[in-house]
């Protein structure tokens, strides 16, 4: 297993074009930019987003989680995931119930529903489950890689925003007890997915999959600017700037720094939080946008 102790640990990895996730980088990149050019997303690097859309986007993520991870036990035996089953570590869906509990209340069920577009992901990921399991490779490389990278910066951020409790309820999505070092964890996830006996067309199949889910993601976020343009609230406004007020300077894009967060500069991680401690209200559109992108952020970074 690969650990953080060395950067030349790290690079022994990614030297490696095929390396599995070396071939889910660059096979995902055209499709990560895509994401990034939807409106939900340049809407969010305009600083403006509506408060409700948080809740609606953890209603998304638990029902996408509980689908992966009714999967991942059905196949957690299955020599091309075994490997990489960390339930304990990893799996999200009931700290997302106890997320939507707070939120909503007792009868949070009764009040929140599975959408078309998560639907039409979920359905996705029972199919792969039942039918070619090691394509459940793809969608929790996907997940769960993109809620370690940047799911610790964005929890304190919503939590001040938000005004939550210091004890974290409301936010138990972005909180992995189990998991101590999040940057030796995820290096220990890659190097167990690099090992695994896969031939070259498998993991093309993979990358092919893993394209798939940033699809259903989009499709998610667009589903949310629609609903979000039927919410009588008020638009939060952070002001934060888009690329074209920054004067050529990509490095002060919220996005950009988000991102540089995931692979792990510190720098980066310091950037962002003190940007969000400066604008209040982008603390909120950071953890609305988290809450639904964690995964796509940090995907080909990875």
């Amino acid at each position: 297993a690969a650990t953080d102790s060395s950067e030349n640990s790290g690079a022994l990895f990614a030297n490696k074009p095929e390396d599995l996730s070396e071939m889910l980088a660059a096979g995902t990149k055209e499709i990560h930019e895509k994401a990034e050019n939807t409106q939900f997303v340049k809407d969010f690097l305009k600083g403006r987003i509506r408060k409700e859309l948080f809740k609606l986007g953890a209603v998304a993520l638990y029902y996408t989680y509980t689908a992966l991870e009714e999967e991942i036990e059905r196949n957690k035996d299955h020599p091309h995931f075994a490997a990489l089953y960390f339930p304990t570590e990893l799996h999200r869906h009931e700290a997302l119930a106890r997320d939507l509990e707070y939120f909503y209340g007792p009868e949070w069920k009764s009040h929140t529903s599975c959408s078309k577009a998560t639907q039409n992901y979920v359905d996705r990921i029972h199919q792969v489950g039942q039918e070619d399991p090691v394509l459940l490779v793809a969608h929790a490389y996907t997940r769960y890689m993109g809620d370690l990278s940047g799911g610790q910066v964005l929890k304190k951020v919503a939590q001040r925003a938000l005004k939550l409790p210091a004890t974290g309820e409301g936010l138990e999505f972005y909180q992995f007890d189990a998991i101590h070092s999040a940057k030796e964890f995820k290096q220990l996830y890659r190097s167990r997915m690099n090992e695994l006996e896969l031939d070259m067309e498998t993991k093309k199949r993979l990358v092919d999959e893993a394209v798939k889910a940033f699809l259903f993601n989009i499709e998610v976020f667009e589903e949310l600017e629609e609903i979000g343009k039927t919410i009588q609230e008020d638009v939060l406004d952070a002001g934060m700037p888009v690329h074209g007020a920054m004067g050529g300077d990509i490095s002060k894009c919220p996005y950009y720094a988000a991102k540089m967060a995931t692979s792990g500069g510190t720098a980066y991680i310091c950037q962002l939080a003190m940007a969000a401690l400066r604008h209040p209200t982008g603390q909120v559109l950071f953890a609305t946008w988290f809450a639904a992108l964690a995964g796509l952020a940090a995907w080909y970074l990875m």
